[in-house]
């Protein structure tokens, strides 16, 4: 990557990718400063002020500030990401629904299209709910929507839901024409936008006295640590050696060359804790507003004791990872996919045998990257908590999502400079072919 790094001004394709994400991001981020018609955006930012450690937290984290300022965006892209879950678990459960999504591309945009009904259907839901709660004054009784009623509800839910499916496509839109995943982008810039935030809240305790240089020292070097083990294990592979033999044609020799198959030890990447969050959130906010009492204790269980949460929380991102795992690798299309192209991992026969060894495989990296990706997720919450009441502003799930999209951002432009870098390796050897950049 340094050494094609000076090559990105000079490839014009990679500049328009990066200039149409950046001004993505820039369109997502101005829109979060839009508010709902109808409410008084400073009396609802010192309300939430009063909600710091509860649900509302964890959804204002996730959608950059804007459910605080009331924004347009105030649901940000969970109630898509909530909608892939179930369709993904509805994959899963019925035949038919596995079938079309086998049948290529255009199953996919089946799938993706009932994916995007049930978003609609989930903005609905919790725009309703989020309307009633403003009325409320978020549970504090103040008065911060001007007229009531049901005019205003109708408003806000219809508001919410385009503002939802815009962000939705804004992700869509980066997959397609920019770099790196759209949605994953969208997430990883909510957090970031909340690091300045964190650093003047430390500087007010030092001045204050509340914490010490040492402490900061302290924060510095766990957050160095767990950023450095988390690069360490997402660059980790386990290669699983794959041997082709040799073919006579004619005069010619063919094959006969070894590869591997290249294993991720964290093969979901940041999937599991964004599911995960997006599953407790979704019940977790309905439950803050039905006005049942069982149910109530149920969520202030839930959100209020650490334990229970991160055990519930670990438990979640282990499920998702395997069950991610499952949805992006068959280990009988992998064994299929070698037989076919006459390759084989040695010691293994092929077929069932080949099949049943990658499961095997997978099963034992998936295990460690889930316990991975539940302990960087859990144990920064502890930090913050007695005894070392270290007030770390990125929470684990919040670290793991930005360095693991930096990570896949930085990847995917290093594989558009190593293919441009070949080109100009083709061109200066005045090979035939198309148009081609000299990098």
């Amino acid at each position: 990557m340094n050494r094609n790094i000076g090559a990105i001004p000079r490839i014009p394709e990679l500049n328009k990718r990066l200039l149409f994400t950046a001004l993505m991001l820039v369109v997502y981020r101005l829109g979060v400063f839009v508010p709902i018609p109808g409410i008084d955006p400073e009396q609802i930012l010192k309300l939430f002020e009063q909600t710091k450690g509860t649900i509302f937290d964890i959804l204002n984290m996730f959608s950059g500030g804007a459910l605080e300022r009331a924004s347009v965006f105030a649901l940000g892209v969970m109630p898509y990401i909530t909608s892939s879950i179930i369709m993904s678990l509805l994959v899963k459960a019925f035949p038919s629904l596995e079938a079309m999504q086998k049948e290529g591309e255009a199953g996919r945009r089946k799938i993706n299209q009932y994916s995007r009904y049930g978003t609609v259907l989930i903005c609905l839901v919790q725009g309703f709910m989020l309307a009633i709660t403003l009325e409320g004054g978020v549970g504090s009784g103040a008065t911060v929507v001007k007229e009531a009623g049901w005019t205003f509800r109708i408003m806000t839910v219809l508001t919410l839901t385009a503002g939802s499916l815009f962000v939705m496509w804004i992700g869509e839109q980066i997959t397609e024409r920019g770099i790196g995943n759209g949605i994953s982008l969208i997430i990883a810039a909510s957090i970031i936008v909340g690091l300045p935030g964190g650093l003047w809240n430390i500087v007010r305790l030092i001045n204050t006295g509340e914490m010490t240089v040492f402490g900061v020292v302290l924060i510095f070097i766990l957050l160095v640590l767990i950023v450095g083990f988390i690069v360490f294990v997402e660059r980790s592979y386990r290669k699983i050696p794959v041997q082709y033999p040799r073919r006579v044609v004619g005069r010619k020799v063919f094959g006969g060359q070894s590869s591997h198959l290249p294993l991720k030890t964290n093969t979901a990447g940041v999937i599991p804790p964004i599911f995960a969050s997006s599953l407790l959130i979704f019940p977790a906010t309905i439950l803050t507003f039905i006005n049942v009492p069982f149910l109530r204790n149920m969520s202030d269980l839930l959100f209020q004791n650490i334990i229970v949460y991160n055990i519930i929380f670990a438990g979640l991102i282990i499920f998702f990872a395997y069950f991610y795992t499952a949805i992006i690798y068959n280990p009988d299309d992998l064994a299929d996919n070698l037989r076919k192209n006459g390759g084989f991992i040695p010691g293994i026969r092929p077929g069932k045998k080949t099949s049943e060894y990658i499961d095997r495989i997978l099963g034992r990296i998936t295990f460690i990257g889930a316990i991975y990706v539940a302990f960087v997720c859990v144990i920064p919450t502890f930090l913050q908590r007695e005894p070392f009441n270290l007030p770390f502003y990125f929470g684990g799930t919040s670290l793991l999502i930005v360095v693991g999209v930096t990570l896949d951002f930085v990847q995917q432009v290093e594989s558009f400079l190593i293919t441009h870098s070949y080109e100009g390796f083709v061109r200066k050897k005045g090979m035939k072919g198309p148009r081609r950049y000299n990098v």
